[in-house]
């Protein structure tokens, strides 16, 4: 399975190895049969949760228990980046 994570801001970061020199997302591809929710991706990346301000999958506001499939595209945005989407949108998460 692979997916596609676009990490912005200070998150970009907590990527070892990873050459933070522009305001460019950091796109990176993982393949892994593990990952079944947004939060494992998180874990594999030691990303805290409180961290986070907004999680997308596939373009729609996402929570921490949404689940991923292959060819996702999941965008996760650091405190720093909130937006006001929590105040008009719900967030799309499985049980």
């Amino acid at each position: 399975m692979t997916i596609l994570v676009k990490i912005f801001g200070d998150l970009r970061k907590k990527i070892k190895g990873s050459n933070v020199t522009n305001s460019l997302p950091l796109n990176m591809h993982i393949e892994s049969n593990e990952i079944v929710t947004i939060a494992d991706i998180l874990d594999k990346f030691a990303i805290e949760k409180e961290e986070t301000s907004h999680l997308f999958v596939n373009g729609t506001y996402s929570g921490f228990n949404k689940k991923v499939k292959d060819g996702d595209r999941v965008g996760l945005f650091p405190k720093n980046m909130s937006l006001l989407y929590k105040w008009y949108f719900t967030k799309n998460e499985d049980d």
